[in-house]
């Protein structure tokens, strides 16, 4: 992936295979201290910055924090400032300048003619990981829509550099120049990239509500990137997910297949991390793959223990899920990695007052808790049923076993006398098996559930 696709061709700021021998760019970060925003908070993002960088494939040599009570309309930062990073690129043979606050257009423009460097912003570096990261084809026309949204605007000429083509079929008309050509077929291909993904996403919806209908409860795991969302995923399930210590593993979600003590099954779904300030282009670019959390039944929040700051990744993932209108659903939080987290961090988050457990995904230790706490769960919104199913009705039987928790089972002169722990919503399909329905004493409201 080159910043070619973002409007840029000279240089470039990510590493391929093929590039292995090259070494990699030489990156100097810039944050900015707006108005009343803290030096705590603008030092975090730029080390969360230097990890994107890095992940990109240049390397991160320098950086420079610099205060302003409001961005400049024409450099972001102050003409002195600026003066002082193009000293510093020449000095130090800066390969790119990389911006933690988004730029506009034409400051961008402003900023690569002083420095005489590429100059690119955090959403540049976020989407070139998400291009390189992208593996189906629904996540790669995902990237490309939000690469094109975002190239759209940057693209310049001058009176030089722009051609005139022809008048005709297929053209504007006579004297359209190179770049209203460029702009008119970006256009076109963001259309047909919507209408493509339009698409998908209707043939996903069919495929998740065939789920509904098989009545599986969906569980969604979200949470921030590298958090070790992938590695529960395959201590639960062993499911073989891709894992690294690398942000952004995960962009296509994956769902398996989860079987719990007493033999209710579950879904499990791995959806792609969240960060601070995760540009909207690639949340709107996303739908698709985000509705699979807003459509899951419960939502696990992982939360990296062993961060410095896991409070502040809770809240940037909880304003994403809000964005996508997944905010109301039950949710618990799993603080993972207690094998590298401080004692004090995780009492702290397991005793938050939300439902919450303790977890080491890479040992599995805390797993047994989280499988208990989902069973508990589950009976909160499940109703207990007594039913007789005649011994010719195997299919019946079959569908209790596959859609509840069978509690007990006596063979009848009848038939089979069982207790099935049921979801609400399923209960009528065995309305004819049923010799004496009982509450569940837990609440069996799936919109009034407590995880805990």
């Amino acid at each position: 992936m080159t910043y070619q696709h973002l409007g840029r061709e000279r240089r470039r700021l990510t590493a391929t295979v093929a590039d292995l021998e090259v070494p990699r760019q030489r990156a100097f970060l810039v944050g900015v201290r707006l108005g009343r925003n803290s030096s705590l908070e603008v030092e975090q993002s730029l080390e969360e910055l230097a990890l994107l960088t890095d992940t990109a494939g240049s390397e991160p040599v320098d950086r420079e924090v610099f205060s302003r009570p409001a961005p400049d309309p024409g450099l972001f930062i102050g003409k002195g400032q600026a003066s002082s990073v193009a000293d510093i690129t020449k000095a130090e043979d800066i390969d790119v300048v990389v911006f933690d606050n988004a730029l506009a257009p034409a400051q961008q423009r402003n900023l690569q003619e002083l420095f005489e460097c590429d100059v690119v912003d955090r959403e540049a570096v976020i989407l070139d990981i998400f291009a390189q990261h992208a593996t189906s084809r629904e996540g790669a026309l995902q990237v490309e829509l939000a690469l094109l949204r975002y190239r759209l605007p940057r693209l310049r000429g001058t009176g030089e550099e722009l051609s005139q083509q022809a008048g005709g079929i297929g053209t504007r008309g006579p004297g359209e120049t190179r770049l209203e050509s460029d702009r008119r077929r970006i256009r076109q291909k963001i259309t047909s990239l919507e209408k493509d993904l339009s698409t998908l996403r209707r043939q996903n919806q069919t495929r998740r509500h065939s789920r509904v209908q098989a009545a599986v409860p969906i569980i969604a795991l979200v949470g921030y990137t590298n958090a070790g969302k992938s590695t529960l995923l395959n201590q639960l399930t062993g499911a073989g997910v891709l894992t690294e210590d690398r942000l952004f593993t995960t962009l296509d979600p994956t769902i398996r297949r989860l079987r719990l003590p007493g033999g209710r099954e579950i879904l499990m779904a791995d959806t792609v991390g969240f960060v601070r300030r995760l540009p909207h282009r690639l949340v709107e670019a996303f739908q698709s793959t985000l509705e699979e959390v807003r459509d899951a039944d419960l939502i696990l929040h992982v939360v990296n223990a062993a961060d410095p700051d896991p409070e502040g990744q809770i809240t940037a993932v909880r304003e994403v899920l809000a964005e996508i209108g997944a905010d109301s659903a039950p949710t618990i939080i799993v603080a993972n990695k207690i094998d590298e987290a401080s004692p004090t961090v995780v009492r702290r988050l397991v005793g938050s007052g939300e439902t919450a457990v303790a977890v080491s995904a890479l040992t599995g230790e805390g797993t047994e808790q989280l499988m208990e706490t989902l069973i508990r769960w589950l009976n909160a919104r499940s109703s207990t049923i007594s039913v007789r199913v005649p011994y010719d009705r195997g299919d019946a039987l079959a569908a209790l076993h596959r859609t509840g928790e069978v509690l007990s089972s006596t063979e009848g002169p009848n038939g089979m006398d069982l207790v099935v722990r049921l979801p609400p919503d399923q209960v009528s399909r065995f309305s004819a098996f049923v010799s004496d329905q009982t509450c569940n004493p837990l609440r069996s409201s799936a919109e009034d559930t407590n995880p805990g």
